[in-house]
């Protein structure tokens, strides 16, 4: 059985799936996603989702490690999965190189930086109120000095045609397999250019390392997993698109109250006295505020109950309002014996009558009594361990010293 099913989902075929299957499906499904036939960006994201899932389980090892671990065992291998492929590199196997449709080829462009993802840890009190935090980043730019040319008098490789890579075909029995190098001509810049003239500041590598600090607000109301996006703050790189800075809100735990959506909950702990003839309690809300909770006497809180304040949540985003704080309550009883007996005589003239043990009147009965549980006397299963070692002892059925009369 496989550990996950995502990819083959997204491809639509089943985890026993051949390699025909899934050549077809993901065919079939690149022809209606891609960019030049469909260009929402809806179906941008499909396509290369669709092209990802296909690098991975088109191979043979790396299905294995998916199917075995999941996504998580392929973190490894490189964007996609499989060697840094993208999408376009995989339609134009299956199309003969054709990047369009209707016979003209589809000029590359500039391809598209990963997105930079970072973690923001926020308190509940944090994401009540909204926050505003300064974080540092260390991000790749465009050498100033030589404008990311890496120098002067730069020509483009003609190995390569300036990409940095080249595609080499491998025989693998019956099967040529169609991969992604290194040009090592220019060795992966794209150009060519003399050591005398390569740029003092970045030595030819066109780009050098930048700090920037990034102003993150953190609206009251967020929740865990939502995200704060800056658009094309990403490392920058010769004929790359920028990609984008993300950071992902990750909830600290509280050690009172619990989060659920919008509505928060909280346990109250309420003395026998207050559940059953009134009174109030506080909480010390999220907010820094006290919410001070009145008990009507005659309301009767029973242990476990759940009541709710309403409006006293979590900040509903963009729609305003609160959600609900769900109270459950946990009722502490006196201490044993600490109240006098004739003061126990007050209850009954005050609570429901008792309920009266029924035993049918033939019944033997047999009188017993309660006790304090002693962990070393009352653990379970320690009669029946002790019962098992005398029988180790002796004889099955006689423990030591005993002797079976015969006749």
């Amino acid at each position: 059985m496989v550990k996950d099913t995502k990819l083959y989902d997204l491809l639509g075929v089943s985890p026993s799936a051949s390699e025909n299957e899934l050549k077809k499906a993901y065919r079939k499904g690149a022809l209606r996603y891609h960019p030049d036939k469909n260009p929402s960006e809806e179906a941008a994201e499909k396509f290369k989702e669709l092209s990802s899932a296909y690098e991975i389980l088109s191979d043979a090892q790396k299905r294995d490690v998916y199917d075995q671990y999941g996504e998580e065992g392929l973190t490894g291998a490189g964007p996609g999965g499989m060697g840094g492929m993208g999408g376009d590199d995989i339609f134009s196997q299956f199309f003969g190189g054709m990047g369009g449709f209707g016979g003209q080829s589809r000029p590359s462009g500039p391809q598209r930086g990963r997105d930079i993802q970072h973690s923001l840890s926020c308190t509940l009190e944090e994401l009540f109120k909204g926050k505003t935090a300064k974080l540092a980043l260390n991000k790749t730019v465009l050498c100033k000095p030589c404008g990311g040319k890496g120098g002067k008098n730069v020509k483009e490789c003609t190995t390569c045609h300036g990409q940095g890579i080249r595609i080499i075909n491998r025989q693998m029995g019956p099967m040529i397999q169609r991969m992604q190098v290194q040009c090592d001509k220019c060795n992966g810049t794209g150009d060519i250019m003399d050591a005398k003239d390569r740029c003092k500041t970045c030595h030819g590598k066109k780009t050098a390392n930048e700090r920037k600090i990034l102003e993150v607000h953190i609206d009251a109301g967020m929740k865990e997993g939502e995200k704060v996006v800056f658009r094309g703050e990403g490392d920058q790189g010769p004929n790359i698109v920028p990609g984008d800075v993300v950071f992902v809100v990750d909830q600290k735990p509280h050690d009172k109250f619990t989060r659920k959506g919008d509505d928060l909950y909280y346990e109250a702990e309420l003395d026998v006295l207050t559940a059953l003839a009134g009174g109030s309690f506080a909480v010390k809300h999220v907010s820094g505020e006290y919410l001070k909770v009145e008990i009507v006497p005659g309301e009767f809180i029973a242990p476990d109950s759940v009541k709710v304040i309403e409006n006293q949540g979590m900040p509903i985003r963009r729609h305003g309002g609160r959600g609900n704080l769900f109270i459950k309550f946990t009722v502490t009883f006196p201490k044993p014996h600490s109240i006098p007996e004739d003061k126990l005589k007050l209850l009954e003239q005050v609570l429901p009558a008792r309920k009266e043990a029924s035993i049918p009147k033939a019944a033997i009965v047999e009188e017993c009594m309660l006790a304090e549980v002693d962990p070393s006397k009352h653990r379970q299963g320690a009669r029946q361990s002790s019962y098992d070692e005398d029988m180790e002892d002796g004889e099955e059925g006689a423990g030591p010293g005993v002797q079976c009369a015969s006749q």
